[in-house]
This record gives structure tokens, C-alpha cells and sequence, in this order.
């Protein structure tokens, strides 16, 4: 029945006849007002009193996390699976079908594919004409269904989110309309499976999360000085016995890509390669004594390039996808206290490529452009750590990077304004809220994610103070961080549970960055109630 607007009653006028005043809550539950006549009760020649309608009081905004950023209430029952329910998509909309089965099988109907939507049923559509960027979308709850629209996939996809959050908070979705975007286009989880292996099985079932979080980028660091844990047909040699095949990473790339999650690999070179080098131990770069440093290569050497570049290429081509992180931190000849009196090779190096006047830096600044170039014709935009840019450089680092910034307490890390007034855009990954690294070394606590959602934002790139507004747009969002230093801290498990609200409230800050309407203690028992729904 369609729900009025009021409460409208249409009652022949009869003296004997007690008038009854129907009203329902948003769960569809009538409350009485009155006593309920009977035909029995009426006078014999009376007309028949017309039913009563309905009246419902305006919708609620329906529970999600991340919270919708619009909604427009109306009154109406809402909306709720039943034994007739189904999904279909709209004429022309057969991308749709993978988000179409899913949503079935996650709300316990039928899809039915591409016909026409009958009450009971959610439709989920494309409409060039909707406003806002590729991942917004417009929710409708309307005559007892559903209208999931959006200007492109991924948009219709978080559409999708919503209602199966609502539902599983509250049995239902509320009468009107949403109108949702993210504040953020780049918003992710970055593991590290380098230190701490993780099954295949593990990763995907953290890509389902993600998903129903509304976020859409996942990093691997997949290779450090523990161990390289991916498949190579290249270099066979470099891979450590817990690692995943290349058909696994197919598949997690695979389901990422239903779920519009991109996968961003990294490889972090110069440094942090010591699993690398201990298939290659000419290419480990030795100070001036002889003594090896540690993870890091010899980029004077003509092989060093080789070897890396070689692995770029396999593995760009594995993953495919928009991004690619170069890594680029923590090179240890440049944290000494004298570079080039320490590593008198690469000092000769530097001079011989730039120039007189060029130093270590400038030399580890060309390595990382010339590394870009590789990925580069492979469709992909290179990304690097902030501490592996210098600000005293010649050479200067391409600006089409996009840098990450993690800290401004390492060697060559600044703060974060002097990158954004070069121009650069950055990702968020502060070390003092999104970092949760197994075993607590050097002062890292694990994060519960309070801070986070009462403190952060996507401004907040170091320590507790954000960037000037102005800077705005050229941060382009943040990923929460497992790094896994003590591997053996914490079971994949202990990891999976560990990171479970610091997830939902980098979630809920990314999509929306003002102060939440709940409260802390509000938004974990949302969490409770949508994950146990």
C-alpha cells in the first residue's frame, strides 16, 4: 500500500461508527489509536467505512559506516528483503551484474537480472545524469522498493554498501532518498606481507571488508629485508619459501577488481632489499671499510638497475592496475653522517652522471625518476615514501609522483607543506595514528582507532596538526598501515581482529572528515551490530 502523506481518512459520515486512527513506525509496526470497529458493530444501514491509511512518521537516516553524507527523509515503511524480493538491473546495465549477484546472495533474494523492477525489488542503474564524481551515488526507497543509481560502477557498487549495512543494523532501509560521495578519492588498507606472511585466503577476506567500508585502495609491500614473498619467473631465485603463486595474486587482484579495489604493489628499492641481496650479494652496497649495509643496493653499479627494473617489469605486468609504489625510504648510505666520505662509490657515481656540484642525493633521486620510467609505460603512476625525496637536491624527483607521507622523523623526511608547495599531491599514512606495527618497536602503540576518529583527518600528515586548508586538495586521501616488524607479535588472526576499528573509523574520516555524529563509544556499537547483523 502506498503510504500517505498526513493522515488522510476518508469516513462516511455514520453516528454509530467508531473511527480508528492507524499510525505505523519506520519498521512498518502499527500503534493504535482508538478502539477497532468491526462490520458487526456498524449499523446495518450504514456504508461500509473505507479502511483506514497508514500514516508514517518521517524516516531516520539510515546506520552505515562510513555514515551518508545526505539523506532526505520521507514517510513511508521503508524497505525490507521478503520471499518476493529480487534484484534486477536496469535496461543496458549488464556491468552491473556482478554487483547485482552479490548484493542477492548477501541479502538472501533472487537476482533476476535485466528486467523490469516490481515492488518488493531493488534496481540498481546507470545514469549519466547523476550528479557527482564516479564513486557517488543515489539511493531511493520509495513504494515498497529500492532505486540504486550512479554515474559509473563503482558509485551504484557503494550504493549497494549501504543498504547491506542498513539492513543488518536494522532490518530495513528508510523511506527517501541518499545522496553519498566520498570527501577523498584514494582511501585503503597497506599491508605488509613482506615481514609477516598472509595467506591468500586472509588477504581476500580483508578485501571484503574494505569494500563494505567504501574503501577502495589495498598496498603490498611485498618485498623488504625479511623476505620477497611473491612468485617470479625472472628471478626464481629471490623468492622465500612462504610467498603467494602467481595464480593466488591473479585471484586477489581478480576479486579486488569486482569489489573496485585497486591493488597498489610495491617494491622498495634502493633500500630494504635485503631478501633480494641475498641471492645477490655483489649488488649489496659496503661502506668505505667494507662492511655491508644493510637491505641496501649498490645503485653504482650497472647491474643494480638490471635487477630491479627486470623485477618491475614481471610484476607490473602480474598486477596491472593504476599505481605502482617505487618505496624509495630509508637508504642507509644517505643516513650516515657523511655520505660520500662513507660510500666513495657513490659519491664517484653521482658526479660522473649529474655533475660536479652532484652529491649521494642527487644520485638516489635519479634512481627513483629513472625507476618511474619504467612503470610508467605500463599505464601506471608511481608512488614513493616522502623521506625518499630531498629538499636539497639538483636533481629533482619527477613531479607526477605522488608521495606518501608516512613521517618527518627519518633522514630526508620534511614537513609536509614544503612538499605541498612544490606542488606535489601526497597520501596520507601519518605514523602517529595509522601505523600498527606487530611487537610496538620504537614507541608505536597499537592504535584502537579512537584517535583517529575523534582526532584526524586527511589533513593531519604529521603529528596532531593539520596542513593549512588551502593544501586541500592536493592531499588525495590516506591508507591505514600494517607493517609487521615483530612477525611472530601477532597471529594473522590477532592482526585481522587488531585492525578492525582502526579500519572503520580510517573509513568513516576518508569518506566524511568532519566530527561524526556519534560518538566513540556510539560507532563501536554500530560496528558491533552491522557485523553481527
Amino acid at each position: 500500500m502506498a503510504p500517505s502523506r498526513g493522515a488522510l481518512m476518508a469516513v462516511t459520515a455514520v453516528a454509530a461508527a467508531a473511527v480508528t486512527v492507524a499510525a505505523c513506525d519506520s519498521s512498518g509496526t502499527e500503534h493504535r489509536n482508538g478502539s477497532e470497529t468491526s462490520p458487526s458493530s456498524s449499523s446495518p444501514s450504514a456504508s461500509p467505512t473505507p479502511s483506514p491509511t497508514r500514516s508514517y512518521p518521517l524516516s531516520k537516516t539510515p546506520r552505515t559506516i562510513p555514515a551518508v553524507r545526505e539523506h532526505t527523509p520521507a514517510r513511508g515503511p521503508g524497505w525490507r528483503p521478503g520471499k518476493s524480493s529480487g534484484v534486477v538491473i536496469g535496461q543496458g546495465d549488464k556491468g552491473l551484474a556482478d554487483e547485482g549477484r552479490l548484493l542477492a546472495g548477501e541479502l538472501g533474494i533472487r537476482y533476476r537480472g535485466e528486467v523490469p523492477a516490481r515492488a518488493g525489488d531493488v534496481e540498481l542503474a546507470l545514469n549519466a545524469k547523476d550528479g557527482g564524481g564516479p564513486e557517488s551515488y543515489t539511493l531511493r526507497t520509495h513504494d515498497g522498493r529500492v532505486t540504486i543509481s550512479g554515474r559509473a560502477q563503482a558509485g551504484v557498487f557503494y550504493g549497494t554498501r549501504t543498504l547491506k549495512q542498513s539492513v543488518r543494523a536494522d532490518g530495513t532501509m528508510p523511506e527517501g532518498e541518499v545522496r553519498d560521495r566520498p570527501d577523498r578519492p584514494q582511501r585503503g588498507l597497506n599491508l605488509d606481507i613482506a615481514r609477516k606472511h598472509y595467506s591468500a585466503g586472509w588477504i581476500e577476506d580483508r578485501l571484503r571488508e574494505m569494500a563494505d567500508l567504501k574503501l577502495n585502495q589495498l598496498g603490498l609491500h611485498f618485498s623488504d629485508d625479511q623476505a620477497f614473498r611473491i612468485e617470479s619467473d625472472t628471478h626464481p631465485e629471490v623468492v622465500s619459501p612462504e610467498h603467494l603463486t602467481k595464480a593466488e595474486v591473479r585471484r586477489i587482484v581478480a576479486l579486488a577488481g569486482r569489489l573496485h579495489i585497486e591493488v597498489v604493489p610495491e617494491i622498495d628499492s634502493p633500500g630494504h632489499l635485503g631478501a633480494v641481496l641475498r641471492a645477490h650479494p655483489d649488488l649489496q652496497l659496503l661502506n668505505v671499510s667494507g662492511v655491508p649495509s644493510k637491505g641496501s643496493l649498490d645503485i653504482s653499479k650497472p647491474g643494480a638497475a638490471k635487477l630491479v627494473d627486470e623485477l618491475l617489469g614481471e610484476y607490473t605486468e602480474l598486477f596491472g592496475g593504476a599505481y605502482w609504489h617505487l618505496g624509495a625510504d630509508e637508504y642507509q648510505a644517505l643516513m650516515v653522517s657523511s655520505p660520500a666520505a662513507s660510500y666513495p662509490q657513490l659519491q664517484r657515481a653521482a658526479v660522473k652522471k649529474y655533475g660536479a656540484q652532484a652529491g649521494i642525493e642527487d644520485l638516489a633521486t635519479g634512481w627513483l625518476n629513472d625507476r618511474a620510467a619504467v612503470v610508467r609505460p605500463h599505464g601506471m603512476k608511481p608512488k614513493a615514501w616522502n623521506d625518499g625525496l630531498f629538499r636539497d637536491s639538483t636533481v629533482r624527483a619527477d613531479k607526477d609522483i605522488e608521495i606518501e607521507y608516512w613521517t618527518g622523523k627519518e633522514y630526508g623526511a620534511r614537513p609536509p607543506e614544503q612538499y605541498l608547495r612544490e606542488g606535489f599531491t601526497m597520501l596520507n599514512l601519518n605514523d602517529e595514528f595509522l601505523y600498527y606495527v606487530l611487537g610496538q618497536p620504537n614507541a608505536f602503540v597499537y592504535p584502537t582507532g579512537k584517535r583517529i576518529y575523534e582526532q584526524w583527518t586527511p589533513l593531519v600528515l604529521r603529528g596532531t596538526s593539520p596542513v593549512p586548508a588551502k593544501y586541500s586538495d592536493q592531499i588525495l586521501g590516506g591508507r591505514f598501515a600494517v607493517w609487521g616488524d615483530f612477525p611472530n607479535a601477532q597471529t594473522a588472526a590477532q592482526v585481522a581482529e587488531g585492525i578492525r576499528m582502526p579500519l572503520r573509523a580510517t573509513s568513516q574520516k576518508l569518506w566524511d572528515p568532519g566530527k561524526p555524529q556519534l560518538s566513540w563509544d556510539g560507532f563501536k556499537a554500530l560496528a558491533k551490530e552491522i557485523d553481527q547483523g
